[in-house]
């Protein structure tokens, strides 16, 4: 049965239309938003951040690599070279000019500064209305009271293997994970204390010919953000019995998640590790296993979440380093502390240890760094001297962009060249290049931090040597949306008694509820009646087609995808999925966020497709290393220098290539020195 449009709220008077930077347009008015309308409108500058009403953060509709923000790139792409006529010079000359204001460009910043000291004079440039990258927050207003969750980095993964450098940065801007811990424990068993005791699985009537929610009642129950489908205790004879599978899907699910013989007899750990590292797990389940194609379906999403691809492209080692079923008696041995050990892509500069201490998620995720940060470089800018007031201080970002500030960040500005004032070998600054307004400006710096993506930097910085930017180009970032949808109440969850729904092969692979976490007065939601931010993901891809092209395929729909069709989809999935507990899209739907990222995460090396060195050792030929080499007066920083989607790779990318920078300044000064010193 077809839901109507009027069911769906699509007739309600929410913005969520015709979104340009997300801000609804007037019918037949200006094609921009408010306060970039005012700004063009008048003899000056294009400086829409001076705006009463500039914030981000509160901005609904499509957000992420949100509309404004790529299309000058795309222009020097399709073109290969920057028409520079006209450009004007602005006369500004810094110390270092960071391309990007992601994590790790206002990592470079920090470090820089951290170094140098605060008479510094740091520029940092971004294509984006708001600074962080993909720490992006969501902010929604309801009834008096703020909501934040993340749109796009999720969290401090393991944080006791930070590497040394992105430890002290923490420390630096204020984080004490200690304190943030402790002061939500009572949030802990929130859901639980209100009968959400498991996640759930939809099964959807496009692939079963029946939409059908089963309710996993169990406490181990994985947390629902593009996850598979949780773990083979899930999976007992009666709970498989009320779900849409054939006799022998049922049989074969109870098998692999069961006891199994050691289907590689003969061979040792390492040889079976080589060989599961060459297969996908989706082939290891279907010709090694052997089980009912239905079974796919339950874990066809693991992975998704490190990788922005399914198990038809995940190597089945790596399918048994996370837990998945269907190795119980292979008897291979325990990966040690190491490369495998943190998937994706290694430890990547991580500090051994046991034990990772878990996942850190902040209620607007990594976005309290990105402020944190902010704060440390521009402490007029951001409110409040604690970790715990950055969650409900507001920016102020006209404060951002100020003469005579140790840190500049520009927003709005996309970079188009990086190129050395005469010989690189010798050039004593770099010229940069970007557009603003409609308008090509030029700075110039004594040097140039790249944190941007790899894949574009030859594109900006043409004077590169060919084999750095054929390094450069070779990652693929792999495509990703986070959707925030902030609703009326959570009670429809309280009264399927679940926090998270898995559905594999809906639009969002699941939804789930905000999780339970607070700072300061971002206060989370204590009771089922109140407001609260649901979180979807969805990763476009392409299964059965090779990695990068499954992320080629993906990036290109998700540009081409429309708000609108987001919209439906998502107002759809709501109203199927939770319909059990009484959920209302037209009624209980306040705002929806959806942050798209077709460049979302860095590209990690893979062993069906990359050689097995890459994606084990740290050697030198790695693509990552090969790229980020300083040229002159130009480093790279960023997670593709790393090969890890990773914050703290970020951070420490961010490390080195500032080193880099006063590596090279002090070099004059140390051949100058008398012998001996």
């Amino acid at each position: 049965m077809e839901t109507t449009d009027r069911q769906l709220g699509l007739d309600r008077p929410i913005t969520r239309r015709d979104f340009l930077n997300g801000v609804g347009l007037a019918v037949g008015g200006s094609l921009l938003a408010p306060e970039l309308a005012r700004a063009l409108a008048v003899e000056q500058d294009f400086a829409p951040e001076q705006a009463a009403d500039y914030y981000p953060p509160t901005r609904t509709g499509m957000r992420g690599s949100h509309d404004g923000s790529f299309e000058v790139a795309h222009r020097l792409r399709d073109t290969a070279q920057w028409d520079d006529r006209g450009t004007i010079g602005t006369g500004e000359s810094y110390d270092l000019v960071v391309v990007g204001g992601g994590l790790s460009g206002l990592a470079a910043a920090h470090y820089f500064i951290k170094q140098v000291g605060r008479s510094a004079k740091v520029l940092v440039l971004d294509n984006h209305d708001d600074f962080g990258g993909h720490a992006k927050r969501n902010e929604f207003s309801y009834n008096g009271r703020t909501l934040a969750l993340n749109g796009g980095t999720l969290n401090i993964e393991s944080p006791l293997r930070y590497n040394l450098p992105s430890r002290e940065l923490l420390h630096d801007v204020g984080i004490d994970l200690d304190r943030f811990v402790a002061a939500n424990g009572a949030n802990r068993d929130l859901y639980r204390s209100f009968g959400l005791n498991g996640s759930a699985l939809f099964f959807d009537r496009e692939t079963w010919g029946v939409d059908k929610l089963v309710v996993r009642k169990s406490a181990t129950a994985d947390g629902g953000r593009g996850g598979g489908g949780g773990r083979g205790a899930m999976y007992t004879p009666e709970s498989l019995a009320e779900m849409p599978l054939s006799a022998q899907a049922r049989l074969d699910m109870v098998r692999i998640n069961g006891p199994l013989p050691d289907f590689m007899p003969g061979l040792s750990s390492a040889e079976k590790k080589v060989r599961l590292a060459r297969m996908s797990y989706q082939d290891f389940v279907l010709n090694i296993v052997k089980a009912d194609k239905q079974v796919l379906w339950f874990y066809q999403n693991t992975g998704a979440g490190n990788f922005c691809v399914g198990i038809d492209a995940l190597p089945a080692l790596f399918g048994w380093q996370m837990g998945l079923p269907g190795f119980q008696g292979m008897n291979l041995e325990p990966t040690p502390n190491g490369v495998l050990a943190d998937l994706p892509g290694g430890q990547h500069g991580r500090q051994n240890g046991s034990g990772g201490g878990g996942a850190i998620h902040f209620p607007d995720g990594n976005a309290t760094i990105a402020r944190l940060l902010v704060r440390w470089l521009l402490p007029d800018a951001v409110p409040g001297t604690t970790m715990e007031d950055v969650g409900a201080a507001r920016v102020k970002y006209g404060l951002l962009d100020r003469d005579g500030q140790a840190a500049r960040i520009r927003l709005n500005s996309t970079v188009v060249n990086v190129k050395h004032d005469g010989n690189p070998s010798a050039a004593k600054e770099t010229i940069v290049s970007y557009v603003r307004g409609g308008k090509t400006y030029q700075v110039r710096g004594r040097a140039c931090v790249m944190a941007c993506w790899n894949m574009f930097i030859p594109a900006l910085a043409p004077e590169l040597p060919a084999k750095q930017k054929e390094a450069l180009a070779f990652g693929v970032k792999g495509p990703l949306v986070y959707t925030s949808v902030a609703v009326r109440n959570w009670t429809a969850f309280q009264k399927i008694g679940a926090s998270n729904i898995n559905s594999p092969t809906m639009y969002h692979t699941g939804v789930s509820l905000a999780e339970a976490v607070s700072l300061g007065d971002l206060h989370h939601p204590q009771a089922p009646g109140e407001p609260i931010v649901l979180h979807l993901t969805r990763y476009p891809s392409a299964p059965g087609k090779p990695r990068k092209e499954q992320h080629r395929i993906g990036r290109a729909d998700l540009l081409a995808t429309t708000f609108e069709t987001f919209e439906r989809k998502i107002r759809d999935q709501l109203s199927r999925t939770l319909s059990a507990g009484g959920f209302e899209p037209a009624r209980d739907i306040i705002a929806i966020a959806v942050n798209r990222w077709p460049h979302g995460y860095a590209y990690t090396y893979n062993s069906l497709y990359d050689p097995l060195e890459w994606v084990f050792t740290s050697t030198d030929a790695r693509p990552c290393v090969v790229g980020r080499q300083p040229f002159g007066l130009i480093t790279i920083a960023n997670s593709d220098a790393a090969a890890s989607p990773h914050t703290d790779a970020a951070f420490l990318e961010a490390h080195r290539a500032v080193q880099e920078v006063l590596q090279r300044r002090a070099m004059p000064l140390l051949s100058a020195a008398p012998p001996g010193l």
